[in-house]
């Protein structure tokens, strides 16, 4: 715990500013929130909550790949989570294999995914805490390189999806017809699977990988059960997952509370109400 909370927000806000790994969670985190909070939110219209799981999964073997060959661990999530997602949507599902396809694909990347973790694992003699540190989350260790990495990594992700996104729901709701309108719904498909791979790689910062789904799933599941209209839950999802990254944080800084343990908590009980109305 930094410092005791008061009423004056103001004050309040000037503490959690007051040092500079602080700003570099905040800066971070809001990227993070706003890439995961869209991209959710196409998560669970589609179905693919477990596909997340497994790029989530990937990204551990991937930042044990960068610490171990003394590179960004950023930039080996990055790699492995863009890989692991090609493999799913090459060989993922297919319009008239529904579901099997992609159930076949996820489940073989994600066994090797985590033997290929094992195996960084042990090859690596330094410090285990620079490695667990991606299964739980460390927004507080953010460093400069690793926020101007998520930066771009963001910009071009949210970009890309404002380009697909009209069509993706499209494909998303009845991806029989967008086929038969000329829409490109296998293209579509991996184009967004590369996109949740890169939202995986940067929400792995904030909450880590055990526990990515508070920010790639929660967000876009209270948004579809407090509304149908697809661009007011988008933009509710992306609001919540601000809220639960800002008020995660804030809860962490004034308190010995984990961050993950923070975001986590306030976006399942947001779900949990939201399910209740």
């Amino acid at each position: 715990m930094v410092d005791q909370p008061s009423w004056d927000l103001l004050a309040d806000l000037q503490l959690l500013l007051e040092f500079h790994f602080m700003q570099n969670a905040l800066l971070a985190g809001t990227l993070v929130a706003l890439l995961a909070g869209a991209t959710g939110y196409f998560i669970v219209l589609r179905g693919q909550s477990f596909a997340a799981h497994t790029l989530s999964q990937v990204g551990f073997p991937g930042a044990a790949a960068g610490i171990l060959l003394h590179l960004s661990p950023v930039l080996g999530l990055i790699g492995f989570c863009v890989t692991a997602a090609l493999g799913i949507g090459l060989r993922g599902r297919g319009l008239d294999a529904g579901w099997r396809g992609e159930s076949a694909a996820v489940g073989g990347i994600l066994a090797f995914a985590l033997a290929v973790g094992l195996l960084f694992f042990s090859l690596y003699a330094g410090s285990v805490e620079a490695i667990y540190a991606f299964l739980f989350g460390s927004i507080l260790g953010v460093t400069d390189r690793d926020v101007l990495v998520t930066a771009l990594t963001a910009a071009l992700a949210l970009l890309a999806l404002a380009v697909i996104g009209r069509p993706l729901i499209f494909a998303s709701v009845d991806p029989e017809a967008a086929e038969a309108r000329g829409v490109p719904v296998r293209a579509l498909a991996l184009a967004f699977l590369v996109l949740v791979a890169l939202s995986v790689a940067v929400a792995v910062q904030i909450v880590g990988t055990l526990l990515v789904f508070a920010l790639l799933v929660t967000p876009g599941a209270a948004a579809q059960r407090l509304t149908p209209r697809p661009g007011l839950g988008l933009g509710l999802s992306t609001v919540l997952s601000l809220l639960f990254v800002w008020s995660g944080l804030s809860v962490a800084y004034f308190s010995p509370l984990p961050v993950g343990f923070a975001v986590t908590t306030l976006a399942f009980g947001t779900y949990v109400l939201a399910r209740a109305r």
